[in-house]
């Protein structure tokens, strides 16, 4: 599994020891506003099981990062194939963050790495971000990454229940315009 760095964090394989704080973070009401119910620590242990095993089977997935000059686990960034039943397909890239790691520029960090691995070794022709039309930060990181929106790509996530996490926003970026 290729292990990716930046200036600040590693992104590298799930780890045991990420667990706890993952189970953490998903029990975080604050970290899963824009994501839905919290997380069981049996759901969040077996979401780094599928990671794990999505990671060995097509060689790229959702990291786990951490701070270099700490080792301390901060939270996911990666690539991941859009769901089946969502109404476009390609290849999503997201992050999910411990609060306290909020407000650093870690997400746009990790993030510009996952891109450029994206473009440059998996030689993706485009790679989209998805989030809730709430979701401000996310889609300041993903201006932040030169990506950009077309109003008319927006939808209601089928998956999700009627209410604020159902209107979404779809954001691209092209092998070519810029990390």
């Amino acid at each position: 599994m290729t292990e990716l760095r930046t200036d600040r964090l590693t992104l590298r394989r799930w780890q045991d020891s990420d667990l706890e704080p993952w189970a953490a973070m998903n029990a975080d009401p604050e970290v899963r506003e824009h994501l839905g119910e919290l997380l069981t620590r049996e759901q969040s242990d077996a979401s780094v099981a599928q990671f794990r095993a999505e990671f060995d089977q097509r060689g790229y997935g959702w990291w786990a990062v951490e701070v270099q000059a700490t080792g301390e686990f901060i939270g996911f960034a990666g690539l991941d194939e859009v769901e089946d039943d969502m109404p476009f397909t390609g290849v999503e890239i997201g992050w999910r963050l411990a609060r306290s790691a909020w407000g650093q520029g870690y997400a746009t960090e990790a993030a510009r790495t996952v891109l450029a691995h994206g473009f440059d070794t998996l030689e993706l022709p485009e790679i989209l971000a998805v989030t809730t039309a709430t979701n401000l930060r996310s889609q300041a990181v993903m201006r932040r990454l030169g990506m950009t929106r077309d109003p008319a790509d927006d939808f209601d996530d089928p998956t999700a229940p009627e209410g604020p996490l159902r209107p979404n926003v779809l954001y691209r970026l092209a092998r070519g315009a810029g990390v």
